[in-house]
């Protein structure tokens, strides 16, 4: 089987639960970032600013898909990540569960702001 060269291709690896909780953060996404483009990079969906500097990317697992932001943006956001595991720049959002969407959408425009203002790259 080849691998996905596009989200959309990403997706239909996915049914069920996971399936849900993968195309709410794409909508998600979607609307917080308009200007980003969804690519493949690394073998996963990741939001690409105009300027070609990822902004965040997004990965399927068995049991919870992980949406990964620069540490810095993942940091900025800790007191409100206290009930997720989280890594150096992940968060882990469990299927079956309610996206936290309001959190984010903070988190996609804060990783927006970081680039545009503060010139942070990628990790």
């Amino acid at each position: 089987m080849s691998k996905p060269t596009t989200v959309d291709a990403y997706l239909e690896g996915f049914a069920g639960p996971a399936r849900e909780l993968l195309d709410q953060v794409c909508a998600l996404a979607g609307a917080a970032v308009p200007d980003a483009t969804g690519a493949i990079k690394w073998g996963h969906p990741a939001w690409v600013h105009p300027s070609g500097t990822i902004l965040f990317a997004l990965s399927g697992h068995k049991q919870h898909a992980n949406v990964v932001f620069t540490p810095s943006t993942r940091e900025a956001f800790d007191a409100k990540l206290t009930s997720f595991e989280t890594g150096k720049g992940s968060v882990k959002l469990p299927y079956g569960e309610p996206v936290p969407g309001e959190l984010l959408r903070r988190m996609m425009a804060y990783r927006v702001r970081e680039h545009e203002v503060d010139g942070v790259k990628w990790m």
